[in-house]
């Protein structure tokens, strides 16, 4: 159950970082953006997820995300 919950927080926060960020991808690159900037949000955001409760997982997803969207903006193109 928690894989597809990250799987949907990961697609919902990378949707949303494309957007933020005006960047057009494709959907998996999307969701794979979303998910891995998940992770890194969830690693790096966890005293925030103990402190302020499952909101705080969407946050980090979402700068996880806007992370990895700028990275990918910056270094792949």
């Amino acid at each position: 159950m928690p894989f597809v919950m990250l799987m949907i927080v990961g697609a919902a926060a990378g949707f949303l970082a494309t957007r933020v960020m005006r960047v057009n991808t494709d959907v998996p690159s999307t969701i794979a953006l979303g998910v891995f900037g998940a992770l890194i949000g969830g690693v790096v955001l966890r005293v925030l997820l103990l402190s302020l409760g499952a909101a705080a997982g969407f946050v980090g997803a979402f700068l996880g995300a806007l992370l990895l969207v700028w990275l990918w903006q910056r270094y792949m193109r």
